[in-house]
């Protein structure tokens, strides 16, 4: 099997696969944001070792995500030298008062943004991040005080690189002020609506982690919108598989965007992680397909904005 590809994850220098892993499948029941899955005894183990084993180098997390933080510590701390950790912050760090619904999901003052990243620091048994994103952006009222507090802790060590996880029509107003370093999005070939976008990124010396990359999964499955496979039959997509799997075709299609950095991708399951990495493996998918592919998708209504 072919090495993962990597590519610079703009400004910040970081050589990143081109397949990350999402750890927010590692979440479990009970966590302040989408309840999980019951982990099984050393299912995340399993699966985080696997994930460096195979070569990824790319992780990406959140506080308000259960137990991921914590069992990314327990499990491959000792391997920190491997992996590029990103979490987010603005989440509450009071994470007991979300799931109760006494406190607000986000508090995007200093104290807040400072224990959040704190507490990612001690779960994930680490004294720095190599990427800390906003989750969701801050409001207006807040950003100056939010932004500077982020470059603090960029200057304490305890942060290296700053970022934003968001949608349109924010995530380009903020490309815009020139002071994040990265952009987590989501983009599939169902859902374009933020391809233009990661060029803009790109452009303004940003890096990009997509999110959603294989469409979030099968219609009736996992977060799966079947309005955006509805798609996939519009535009005849399956005509031009050649052997593939629709999710490597989909995986597939995501790197092929020339100017993305990195797809995160999450999974319980070892076996479909190695499914997810000889896909992505094989890289890019051939120029005639990709842009075939572009040409039925935009027929079809699906249309970068």
């Amino acid at each position: 099997m072919a090495a993962l590809l990597k590519r610079k994850l703009g400004r910040t220098g970081l050589n990143v696969t081109v397949l990350g892993f999402g750890a927010m499948e590692l979440r479990g029941p009970g966590a302040a944001i989408r309840n999980g899955r019951p982990l099984a005894p050393g299912q995340a183990d399993k699966v985080l070792n696997a994930a460096l084993d195979a070569g990824i180098n790319f992780i990406d997390t959140s506080i308000d995500y259960g137990v991921s933080e914590e069992l990314i510590g327990n499990h491959i701390s000792h391997r920190r030298h491997d992996y590029y950790l990103a979490s987010k912050c603005g989440c509450n760090a009071d994470v007991a008062s979300v799931r109760t619904g006494a406190g607000p999901r986000h508090i995007y003052d200093r104290k807040n943004i400072v224990d959040g990243v704190n507490l990612s620091l001690k779960r994930m048994k680490t004294d720095y991040l190599d990427l800390v994103q906003f989750h969701g952006h801050p409001p207006d009222d807040a950003r100056d005080e939010a932004v500077q507090t982020l470059l603090e802790l960029k200057h304490e060590g305890k942060v290296r690189s700053i970022g934003v996880s968001t949608v349109l029509p924010d995530v380009a107003n903020l490309i815009k002020l020139g002071v994040f370093d990265a952009f987590q999005v989501p983009y599939s070939a169902l859902e374009r609506e933020h391809e233009a976008v990661i060029t803009q990124a790109a452009k303004a010396g940003a890096g990009t982690i997509i999110r959603s990359g294989i469409a979030r999964g099968e219609p009736g499955h996992g977060l799966a919108e079947p309005d955006r496979w509805k798609t996939w039959d519009k535009a005849k997509l399956s005509e031009l598989l050649d052997g593939m799997s629709q999710f490597e075709f989909l995986l597939r299609f995501t790197i092929s965007h020339p100017d993305l950095s990195t797809t995160i991708v999450g999974t319980l399951d070892a076996d479909h992680l190695a499914q997810n990495v000889a896909a992505a493996s094989k890289g890019p998918l051939p120029a005639n397909v990709y842009n075939e592919a572009k040409k039925r998708l935009a027929a079809a209504g699906s249309l970068p904005v």
